[in-house]
């Protein structure tokens, strides 16, 4: 299956019914998971840094290519990235990141709102941010599908 392909078919899963997408953590994961009848694979920040000895937001944007690299030829599915803030604050660098996990195979990922420091950026910071993670996947030349993530929760924000 093409890149191409594996985006629309990743993109169609969004508009039919709700989809389990597992995680896996490394390219083992990923061919086991694969094997047993999913649809698409998401990768996991937290568990793919524990693989390599870290914690969660701790692993380079490099680290994250390449682990998205190794997951992408291990199966044939389409992968979405976990790409947390974008492993920066500026628009440039979620972009960056965007373009980087379409390079190494991926047809989706997300971009959180928020730093490791636990600051929700602001809205207008936050809309720049995911505008200009757009317009790299909309470069790339395949369909990606990109989740801006919303993570008030987490820091315990409630609007």
């Amino acid at each position: 299956m093409t890149q191409e392909e594996r985006g629309a078919a990743f993109r169609a899963l969004h508009e039919g019914e709700p989809f389990v997408i597992p995680n896996p953590w490394d390219a083992g994961s990923a061919k086991v998971l694969g094997s047993l009848g999913f649809r698409a694979l998401a990768t996991t920040s937290g568990g793919f840094a524990f693989t390599v000895g870290k914690l969660d937001g701790d692993v380079t944007l490099d680290e994250v290519i390449d682990h998205t690299r190794a997951i992408a030829a291990a199966t044939e599915l389409p992968v979405s990235v976990d790409l947390e803030n974008g492993h920066g604050h500026s628009p440039e660098e979620a972009a960056r990141a965007i373009i980087g996990a379409g390079e190494a195979g991926a047809v989706g990922g997300s971009i959180e709102d928020w730093d490791r420091e636990g600051a929700i950026y602001e809205l207008n910071h936050a809309a720049e941010r995911i505008a200009a993670a757009r317009e790299a996947a909309d470069g790339l030349g395949f369909p990606f599908t990109l989740t801006a993530r919303a993570e008030n929760f987490l820091p315990g924000r409630r609007t």
